[in-house]
């Protein structure tokens, strides 16, 4: 195809600029759609094709002018010169393959600054864009990366990530400990307990969190009798807000290395409204067959 039409082979903006200024033939335009058209199946067909974003602009732009003359021919006084379809067709193209119909509309007008194009454009790109993802539901830009094993995020996954909400896995605050407590005390709570954190509630309500290492160490330092409050830092503790994302929830519960975290209120961080614990998360997400609860005294 290149050694008897050569202008199929490359980029191909010189002769795009042809066809928005009316200088090329219907017939040309014509051999150039489908022989580029068959030029990018076998090229990506090979796995060694350079990039879909000009050639459907090419593409675009040969498929609107054909279709700009035949009409113009056909009606003269009624319908616009084969630059304008083949702008209009550069952009359709463009929404169709790339799958990315708002990008298109900014690109045309960017480059034309005329505000009569737009609407057209629109509407050929919501026809092209529906067409497309009927045709083949997955873009060609995710289709080139998975094939390269690059596994993108799909809408879907990222839409239904954004609605597990810490309140859909958290519990009512049942476990907690006082801040007037002993560790001796403490440490009798939490053997009937199966988590290993615990929210400390002092007189303003919340005040820090506390785990059972932290409770084994002070009662073999001899300190069985120390308060609780004696062993909590005075500083911003780790918490959850109940509209937030588990993924958040897991984030915060690795860098603070709890696996329970206290749920607050956004109005009073010291409002205690309950818990997350790592195995809840794991049991909303479909693992609660292989998290197994500590058993009593485990460290």
């Amino acid at each position: 195809m290149g050694w008897f039409v050569p202008q199929t082979l490359g980029v191909g903006y010189g002769y795009v600029g042809k066809v928005l200024n009316g200088q090329m033939v219907l017939r040309l335009m014509i051999l150039l759609l489908v022989f580029k058209l068959f030029a990018v199946v076998i090229s990506y067909a090979s796995g060694n094709a350079g990039g879909i974003f000009g050639p459907a602009l090419f593409l675009g732009a040969m498929l609107g002018g054909a279709v700009g003359t035949m009409a113009h021919n056909l009606f003269p006084s009624h319908v616009a010169t084969a630059g304008a379809y083949a702008l209009v067709g550069m952009g359709t193209a463009f929404a169709g393959i790339v799958r990315a119909p708002m990008t298109s509309v900014v690109m045309i007008f960017e480059t034309t600054r005329d505000y009569a194009v737009i609407v057209p454009l629109m509407i050929s790109n919501l026809v092209s864009f529906f067409i497309s993802s009927r045709l083949q539901p997955q873009p060609i830009y995710e289709v080139l990366a998975y094939q390269d094993g690059i596994h993108l995020p799909t809408a879907e996954s990222r839409s239904s990530a954004s609605h597990r909400r810490v309140i859909q896995a958290m519990r009512p605050a049942n476990d907690v400990l006082k801040a007037d407590m002993t560790i001796r005390e403490a440490l009798e709570k939490a053997e009937v307990s199966g988590l290993r954190a615990w929210p400390v509630i002092g007189e303003r309500g919340l005040i820090g969190m506390v785990t059972l290492a932290v409770l084994k160490k002070a009662a073999a330092d001899g300190l069985s009798n120390a308060k609780i409050m004696d062993w909590i830092e005075h500083r911003e503790f780790p918490h959850l807000h109940s509209d937030q994302s588990l993924t958040v929830a897991l984030e915060r519960m690795g860098a603070a290395g709890l696996d329970t975290l206290p749920v607050v209120s956004r109005a009073n961080v010291n409002k205690l409204e309950g818990v997350v614990a790592l195995q809840d998360v794991l049991k909303f997400y479909g693992f609660a067959s292989q998290v197994e609860p500590p058993a009593p005294g485990a460290p």
